[in-house]
């Protein structure tokens, strides 16, 4: 069993409040779960700051393979979105073993 990890450090576009930063969060993380309904994803850093946000993304497979092709895809699915810009993307595998 392999668990994939990754953390996107995103810089949202033209938003000015808290508010602003939910409805800009809220679809990006529903997108990915509705194209990818096998991962969890959530926002999981930079709370309390309106331009930044950090996205986390998990997945569990049988292989190694799987588990960064998801991954590969998800990071790509929040990378060409017009409104976002894709500070850095952290992946990580675990194994059983780990």
């Amino acid at each position: 069993m392999y668990v994939g990890a990754l953390t996107l450090d995103v810089l949202l576009g033209d938003v000015r409040s808290l508010k602003q930063k939910r409805s800009a969060v809220r679809p990006l993380i529903a997108e990915v779960q509705r194209r990818y309904p096998g991962v969890a994803v959530a926002e999981t850093g930079h709370l309390d700051l309106h331009r930044r946000a950090e996205i986390g993304i998990a997945v569990v497979s049988a292989s190694a393979g799987n588990c960064k092709e998801v991954l590969d895809a998800c990071e790509r699915l929040v990378a060409f979105r017009p409104e976002i810009e894709l500070l850095s993307a952290r992946h990580r595998l675990y194994t059983d073993e780990d």
